[in-house]
């Protein structure tokens, strides 16, 4: 089961990612993924045919979504594998999740404006899927396009994280939601790249024990944003916490991702893979 190619975390453009749900099955067969979930931000709309798509490409199939939670005044992403989508209160609640983007995007384009870059905010409707989940994202696309940055990561960088003109907080759902919601719809929830919160000591045990005592059971220890050391060290974070570990490319783009999917290193033998915890909600080609 360890040398299983799973990717339990990409973004179709039901949310923030290029791609439909159907083309990211077809990539990720060809990247030789075996299980698979989509997993977009706050939003369950691509299940079906991602879940079709799947099973038609032969590939194991997991229901997810990923919720944008805010802990200690940051913004924290949950993971959700295998719930059933008709429920009720995830439904809801992730409907609840998405409701302030909007107004927090013409906020972010007002700030950009004031630093000489009008039109911001009907640029990124132009990569927006979904209008209820606009995103910096779809700004970074935007400024590419226009030639105000090279690539995305600048963007981000210069203009869309804390203190940059492009920058608004959003308060988002609270953790024990998050994960009551996933718990509750029969899944299982995952504290997604834990390395990027860059959190203290402190403020992460706090996150890992609350998490734990809400009912969250798994970490992303093998991810596109972590470095082989905090695979490690995310690995001994699981061992410590009784946690399952999950692997993800968090894919969004051919263009813009650090890895493709299918391509991550194995998770590390000694550990519990959160499909393991999930064998009885995988959906299987017949």
């Amino acid at each position: 089961m360890h040398l299983l190619n799973a990717d339990l975390h990409c973004h179709s453009n039901v949310s923030d990612g290029t791609l439909t749900p159907e083309a990211l099955a077809e990539r990720a067969r060809a990247g030789g993924v075996e299980l698979w979930a989509l997993t977009d931000h706050d939003e369950i709309g691509g299940q079906q045919r991602a879940r079709e798509a799947a099973l038609a490409q032969g590939m194991q199939y997991l229901t997810g979504t990923e919720i944008s939670v805010t802990f200690a005044h940051v913004t924290v992403h949950i993971v959700g594998l295998g719930f059933d989508p008709d429920n009720e209160a995830l439904v809801a609640g992730l409907a609840a999740t998405r409701n302030g983007r909007l107004a927090r995007a013409q906020e972010m384009a007002e700030g950009l404006a004031k630093v000489g870059i009008p039109g911001a905010f009907e640029g990124a409707l132009r990569y927006v899927g979904n209008p209820e989940l606009i995103s910096r994202t779809h700004f970074a696309r935007y400024l590419v396009e226009t030639g105000v940055c090279a690539h995305t990561h600048e963007v981000f960088h210069r203009y869309l994280t804390e203190g940059k003109p492009g920058y608004v907080p959003h308060r988002w759902a609270a953790l024990r939601d998050a994960v009551g919601w996933i718990t509750g719809a029969g899944g299982v929830a995952v504290i997604a790249h834990p390395a990027r919160y860059k959190f203290t000591p402190n403020e992460e045990w706090a996150l890992f024990t609350d998490f734990i005592g809400h009912g969250g059971q798994a970490v992303e220890v093998v991810t596109g944003s972590h470095s082989t050391p905090e695979q490690v060290r995310y690995a001994d974070t699981a061992i410590e916490f009784k946690l399952a570990a999950s692997r993800g490319s968090d894919f969004h783009s051919p263009g813009e991702s650090r890895v493709d999917l299918g391509t991550l290193p194995d998770l590390p033998g000694r550990l519990t893979p959160v499909w393991e915890l999930l064998a009885d909600r995988l959906h299987t080609p017949a």
